[in-house]
């Protein structure tokens, strides 16, 4: 038996602002900062013993994983990968997400943020940023999980939407409706083959 935490960065400070921020390297607010602890504080109570970190590349990312591990007190193998990056939001980056609803109907927006396929001029869909989330899940990740360690991943709503929707089998139609706030803890406990035994979701209060 193995458990898999994955946790999304708090909050940045072009989340704060309602901006679309991707690839962007944008650093976590107070706000977030204080969710990231909180997250941390979410995990210690779990009494797991983490073995092994995942980030992306990400500062805000990073800069979640630094409280996080200030509070457990971690000294274990910390890995950094471009995989787990937010998706890339292409022409929409760093434009007002409230803005662009107004422009396209609420329905349509939903379908950008949310879609499965829905493209992005210069940009990812979700279906871009699973093809490349669940292959480094498959070769780098689970064979630790199938040999017992406990892993933490850090990284962001879309990255973390595609390893859920892998993990649950959410269906294409149904990820639609999927949503995971900024500090928020999953925990999935894995049997010896990798898969799922249970699943916990964490809402920290800030």
């Amino acid at each position: 038996m193995a458990n898999l935490i994955l946790v999304r960065h708090g909050e940045s400070l072009w989340n704060g602002k309602g901006l679309w921020t991707g690839w962007t390297d944008i650093s976590l607010d107070d706000q977030g900062k204080n969710q990231a602890r909180l997250s941390g504080e979410s995990i210690k109570k779990l009494n797991i013993a983490v073995d092994i970190v995942y980030t992306s590349t990400l500062k805000r990312a990073r800069e979640t994983f630094y409280e996080i591990k200030n509070i457990l007190k971690l000294n274990v193998l910390t890995f950094e990968n471009s995989a787990l990056n937010e998706r890339n939001y292409g022409i929409y980056t760093g434009k007002s997400k409230w803005e662009i609803e107004k422009e396209v109907g609420e329905e349509q927006f939903h379908k950008i943020r949310r879609g499965w396929d829905i493209s992005i001029e210069n940009g990812e869909s979700l279906k871009d940023v699973y093809e490349r989330v669940i292959p480094y899940y498959q070769t780098e990740i689970l064979p630790k999980l199938k040999s017992g360690k406990n892993i933490l991943i850090v990284a962001h709503g879309n990255s973390l939407r595609a390893l859920v929707k892998y993990l649950d089998n959410i269906s294409n139609e149904d990820v639609e409706n999927l949503e995971i706030a900024t500090g928020e803890v999953y925990l999935y406990s894995l049997d010896e083959q990798g898969a799922m035994v249970s699943k916990q979701i964490i809402t920290s209060n800030c």
